[in-house]
C-alpha cells in the first residue's frame, strides 16, 4: 500500500509515518522503482504498536530498542521485562506527583490562610519562612 492510504488507515499524517521510518522505527518499507514507498499490511499493525506504546508513556529511544526487525523474532521474556519495568517507571512517577501534589496543596493552604491585617507582600514572607526556615 502507499503512504497516502497507510496514513488514512493508522490516523497518522504522511510526514510522520515518514519520521517514524527516518528513525529506524518502521522498517517495513520498500521503494518501488518509481521512488514511492510501498508497505505491507503489518506496518498498519506496527504503526499501531507505536502510537499505543507512545500513549504508555514509551520514549522513541525506548521503542527503538523494543521493537524487533520483525514482529514475529519478538522476545516474550524481554517484552515482559521492559513492560514491567515501564509499569515500575509509572509507578515512581506516581508517587513523585502525588507528593508533589501534597506539597502544593499545603503551600495553598498557607497562602490562603493569609491573615486580615497583612498585605500579599507580609504573606509571602510569611509562607515563605515557614517552608524555608
Amino acid at each position: 500500500m502507499k503512504i497516502g492510504e497507510l496514513a488514512r488507515r493508522t490516523g497518522l499524517a504522511a510526514s510522520r509515518i515518514r519520521f517514524y521510518e527516518s528513525i529506524g522505527l518502521l522498517r517495513l518499507v520498500e521503494r518501488q522503482t518509481n521512488g514511492y514507498r510501498s508497505y505491507p499490511e503489518e506496518a498498519i499493525l506496527v504503526l499501531k504498536l507505536i502510537i499505543s506504546a507512545q500513549q504508555a508513556g514509551f520514549s522513541l529511544d525506548e521503542l527503538r530498542t523494543l521493537l524487533p526487525q520483525d514482529l514475529s523474532t519478538w522476545q516474550h521474556g524481554k517484552l515482559l521485562d521492559t513492560l514491567h519495568a515501564k509499569v515500575r517507571d509509572i509507578e515512581a512517577l506516581q508517587q513523585r506527583l502525588a507528593q508533589s501534589k501534597t506539597h502544593l496543596l499545603a503551600l495553598i493552604g498557607e497562602i490562603e490562610s493569609k491573615p486580615e491585617d497583612i498585605d500579599c507582600a507580609a504573606n509571602a514572607r510569611r509562607v515563605l519562612a515557614k517552608i524555608n526556615p
